[in-house]
């Protein structure tokens, strides 16, 4: 059992350009854990963090214009990748294959998210307009209308009921999952949403914003729960520990903080990143943290729990 937050493992030149995407799978059979990379060097990349090393398991080669969100779906076996080339991919994680290649067009798809149940794959668009895809089926199977600008950021409630999405112009959508409603638009923000998370219990809506700021909003209610304060420059992403008891941000401001659900406070800063960082993601049992950014590295973190 770890009592303090420290640095364990820095993938240098993990990369030949910036990591703008992470993502952290399941513990697998062998005991290893899959961690997944996103750049703009155009390649998705899938390691394995075994006995605190970090191996490279496939290069995954097929998008044009940089890589710039990747999602490990919740059976753990397929991965999603988004690119500026318009087009999502989805990776069959055991053998490294492609299995399809799905054109979310015709404007770069920023973002993507597997659904509770991973049978959906959510994107957003250029237009304000979030894009269902069927996991199985390769095809578009519905759209949920913001009436709004470019979608940058989407995150489904674990509970699979709402979906939340966060546009250039920093307004929030939730939307009910079930029927396409539109439930709430959140306005806290006037800057561009990079990122959002709900909590494990689907209460809480968290925000991340070029505005410097990160926002707890409470979904039932679409109330503001809080503003948060302590990063120096844009907040870049922010994702919620599966204890539900604190959750991570990254910044422009080349730092990774730990926050205290329950107190609201910074408990823990991480200064090891040479530049921005683009993605910082729990691992399933949320003892790490796995972070990536423009200085091409990959860092894992060890956390108390």
């Amino acid at each position: 059992m770890s009592t303090q937050y420290s640095i364990l493992f820095k993938q240098e030149q993990a990369h030949d350009d910036a990591i703008w995407a992470t993502a952290w799978g399941k513990h697998d059979r062998d005991g290893s854990e899959t961690i997944i990379t996103g750049s703009l060097d155009d390649l998705v990349k899938v390691w394995k963090w075994r006995d605190e090393r970090l191996d490279l398991q496939w290069t995954l080669e097929g998008h044009q214009l940089g890589v710039v969100s990747v999602d490990i779906s919740h059976t753990g076996n397929i991965a999603a990748s988004s690119s500026l080339d318009a087009h999502i991919r989805l990776w069959d994680l055991e053998s490294g294959k492609q299995i399809k290649s799905m054109d979310a067009g015709p404007v770069d798809a920023w973002s993507v998210a597997f659904s509770p149940n991973s049978k959906h794959l959510a994107t957003g668009s250029h237009l304000g307009k979030v894009n269902i895809f069927g996991v199985e089926s390769g095809k578009k199977e519905f759209s949920l209308d913001t009436r709004g600008k470019f979608i940058l950021s989407i995150a489904y409630s674990p509970d699979g009921k709402y979906l939340a999405s966060g546009a250039i112009d920093g307004i929030i959508n939730i939307f009910d999952v079930a029927t396409g409603k539109l439930l709430h638009t959140l306005e806290g923000h006037a800057m561009p949403i990079r990122s959002l998370t709900f909590s494990p219990d689907s209460q809480l809506l968290v925000t991340a914003s070029d505005d410097g700021y990160i926002k707890i909003y409470d979904v039932q209610h679409a109330s503001l729960a809080g503003t948060l304060s302590g990063h120096g420059s844009w907040v870049l992403s922010v994702a919620f520990s599966p204890d539900d008891t604190h959750f991570v941000s990254s910044s422009s401001d080349k730092s990774v903080k730990v926050w205290d659900k329950g107190s609201r406070s910074c408990v823990h800063t991480f200064f090891d990143h040479q530049d921005q960082v683009w993605g910082a993601k729990y691992s399933g049992d949320g003892s790490k943290i796995v972070s990536g950014g423009d200085d091409q590295e990959i860092h894992i973190y060890d956390c108390p729990v």
